[in-house]
């Protein structure tokens, strides 16, 4: 397994700090890995084994600390004969029952640095997490970026182009454990788990829904139409036309508890003239492509809204809030900020023609900043021009920006 050094250069000034780390992300996107790489570099920086305490709660093993009194009890007994402070990872804790109190009271009682993880996003939202507010600091864990992939494809020897492991990656993703298999089939069943678990245990059970064939319609929708600007109003027409009527309200509600299990995020419409955030017409997007694939209905592969994806992930990455640029009538695939920078892009699978060179360059002449803006597309020829740069968006990818 590659170093995922990005994650370790945030999380590692942190550690021996006064601060619970917590480490978010979709089910089996690496967080546990990650676990264990700083652990390694906390034992390395001279930290005795015996002070380091991790638990799995997905494990049976750990199934009787799974509510917070016993997790308490646990550590603290751990804890008892020991001396110095003690290193407590903590995988999956949203398995544990009022996990917030638990950690809470660790940090009182204990001298103790704490890492947790967890594959819901309402993790630190709910009433409970006041018990720990002001008191953490958050990462996202997001599967591995293209960038990633060519690394653990060099690592292990890989005889496949560039090309190929990145079109490899528009159809089966980013989870790092997909990448243990060598034929496509064996990687699509194991997505195809990963989905089922997500759906049963991060949806289903955490929420107790009843109606899981509307749920499915609602994910098989929402993964059909990646990168299209929708409403929930339009997933009620689209039920209506099938024969089913379902109110907004409820379409709203399904749609959050699949953002909170992390597999799909939205992006905001901003408008660009009036410099506001828009509450209608957002975008949704798959936070894993393999996962969105397994499934896809259509056997059709649209390779414009997978590219538009893979950059939509890939700015996450980077650290960028991303939103859907409106401008009138026109369209900015992407405006994304961090701090004062901003970044302007435009994805297209390939400018095919002079009227399609023109499309994707002409929504930029009516923004007047100096900020970067991009045209990305899978052409090998640069057709950079007034300033615009276009860039392979495999390059763009695999660069630093």
């Amino acid at each position: 397994m590659i170093t995922r050094t990005p994650y370790l250069e945030k999380v590692l000034p942190f550690v021996g700090k006064k601060l619970i780390k917590v480490l978010m992300g979709i089910r089996r996107s690496g967080k546990t890995v990650l676990l264990q790489q700083i652990s390694e570099h906390i034992i390395r920086s001279g930290i005795p084994t015996e002070n380091i305490i991790s638990l799995n709660f997905e494990s049976l093993t750990n199934i009787s600390l799974t509510d917070a009194q016993s997790l308490y009890s646990h550590i603290m007994s751990k804890a008892k004969e020991k001396t110095g402070t003690m290193y407590l990872f903590l995988d999956e804790i949203q398995e544990v029952t009022h996990w917030e109190k638990a950690v809470a009271s660790l940090l009182v009682d204990l001298d103790c640095d704490i890492y947790i993880t967890g594959s819901n996003s309402n993790l630190l939202s709910s009433e409970l997490a006041t018990y720990i507010a002001g008191r953490y600091v958050h990462f996202n864990v997001y599967p591995f970026t293209f960038s990633e992939i060519l690394d653990y494809s060099k690592q292990n020897g890989s005889s496949q182009t560039k090309k190929e492991l990145f079109l490899e990656y528009l159809s089966l993703g980013g989870l790092p454990q997909r990448l243990c298999f060598s034929e496509q089939q064996s990687a699509k069943v194991y997505l195809d788990d990963v989905y089922n678990t997500i759906i049963l245990k991060d949806i289903i059970g955490r929420n107790k829904l009843k109606d899981i064939d509307l749920l499915q319609q609602i994910l098989d929708f929402l993964m059909d139409n990646v990168g299209n600007t929708f409403s929930a109003q339009a997933i009620t027409r689209f039920f209506k036309s099938e024969g089913r009527h379902v109110s907004v309200d409820t379409i709203l509600n399904y749609i959050e508890f699949i953002k909170r299990a992390q597999i799909i995020e939205t992006a905001k419409r901003y408008d660009v003239k009036g410099k506001k955030l828009l509450s209608t017409q957002e975008k949704y997007f798959a936070m894993d492509l393999g996962l969105r694939n397994i499934r896809k209905n259509s056997a059709n592969v649209d390779y414009s809204n997978l590219l538009e994806n893979a950059v939509f992930l890939e700015m996450l990455f980077r650290g960028y809030k991303v939103h859907v640029g409106k401008l009138q009538d026109k369209e900015v695939d992407f405006i994304c900020y961090k701090g004062t920078e901003i970044i302007y892009l435009q994805v297209s699978y390939l400018l095919a023609n002079e009227e399609t060179i023109e499309r994707e360059f002409a929504v930029f002449k009516e923004i007047k900043d100096n900020f970067p803006k991009y045209v990305l597309s899978l052409d090998e020829v640069d057709f950079s021009r007034n300033g615009i740069r276009h860039q392979n968006v495999m390059d763009f990818l695999l660069s630093k920006t």
